[in-house]
């Protein structure tokens, strides 16, 4: 019999913090799951500890393969899913007890095919200020790990329109419902019908996979419950791949995700999904981009930040540029040469 929950967790070179990813989903309070660990050919003892845990218990499940980066193992994941939801857990992360229960209660009562929640806003910052100061962060315990929810006591917003609460801004005051904003486009915050996202695969080879990816979901405009609980627990990798890839490489990777997220919204998006998706989306992820021009150092680097972005201007992405954005634009259009 199929489980309700599939959880997803690619897994490369994380020994240190594997264990507690792992302990983790063993502990919730929700039991009807499996876990899809992904061995991207992890160098270190990852596979070990992975075969370990599915021995001791057969909701692990461990695929070992060769490393192809973190979207092709997501992508072999949702390949192994078997339950009516999936999940995304990195494997330097970890989740609190309650989350598969509240996310699994929402999503039925609700009938939803996304249930969004929030992460621990406290625990990452404090890890960042302790690495700053030289002290250690492993054995730090989030507070929150501890406190117990109830369901009756917990309040949702349940909407059709998912565009109207999605947005990449960090704060948007003027919105009146900003409590509720289904923020970033992480997708390690929320769980989804199976059947909503088993065709919209990660772009392989790229960083911030997430941005394409998500955008492509809402397209579909899922039917979403909001949580306003921070039930995941992020920890900042500071020797990981975000941190020391670099500039031109992010640039090449926002380019290539905005460019795919922009093809799929002018050919699939209503005039008011792609109005939205504009304003809350796009123009972030562009201005984004648009940073990293300062840190190309090399005639070689400056001549690949503006093929990546006169590819952009090539594919319509600039066209429609609201009001607040128009100075980028324009910026854009001078490091170019247009």
């Amino acid at each position: 019999m199929a489980p309700k929950i599939s959880v997803i967790i690619p897994v490369y070179n994380v020994e240190k913090y594997l264990r507690r990813c792992l302990d983790s989903v063993l502990n919730q309070s929700f039991s009807d799951w499996q876990a899809i660990c992904v061995d991207d050919g992890s160098p270190d003892n990852c596979g070990k500890i992975l075969n370990e845990y599915a021995e001791r218990d057969n909701r692990f499940v461990v695929v070992h393969k060769e490393n192809g980066g973190l979207s092709d193992a997501r992508n072999v994941g949702i390949e192994y899913a078997t339950g009516k939801y999936v999940m995304y857990v990195d494997s330097d992360d970890f989740i609190h007890p309650q989350f598969m229960e509240f996310a699994y209660h929402f999503a039925e009562r609700d009938k939803s095919d996304v249930v969004s929640f929030s992460y621990d806003r406290y625990y990452r910052p404090l890890l960042k200020v302790r690495h700053f100061l030289g002290l250690g962060t492993d054995d730090v315990v989030p507070h929150t790990i501890n406190k117990r929810y109830k369901l009756d006591k917990t309040k949702t917003v349940i909407t059709d329109n998912i565009f109207e609460y999605a947005t990449e801004y960090t704060h948007n005051a003027f919105n009146k419902n900003r409590r509720w904003l289904v923020k970033h486009c992480q997708v390690w915050k929320n769980l989804y019908r199976r059947d909503l996202i088993s065709d919209i695969p990660f772009i392989k080879g790229i960083l911030f996979e997430d941005f394409p990816w998500w955008s492509e979901v809402i397209l579909k405009n899922p039917r979403t419950t909001i949580v306003n609980l921070p039930l995941y627990f992020y920890r900042p990798n500071f020797g990981g791949i975000l941190l020391s890839a670099k500039q031109l490489k992010i640039m090449e990777s926002l380019c290539i995700g905005i460019k795919s997220a922009y093809l799929k919204y002018k050919s699939c998006a209503t005039e008011y999904q792609m109005k939205k998706w504009t304003e809350n989306f796009l123009w972030c992820f562009i201005n984004w981009a648009y940073r990293k021009v300062r840190y190309l150092q090399t005639d070689q680097e400056i001549m690949s930040g503006r093929r990546w972005l006169t590819e952009l201007r090539d594919a319509g992405v600039f066209d429609d540029v609201p009001g607040e954005w128009y100075a980028l634009r324009e910026n854009i259009y001078a490091f170019i040469g247009v």
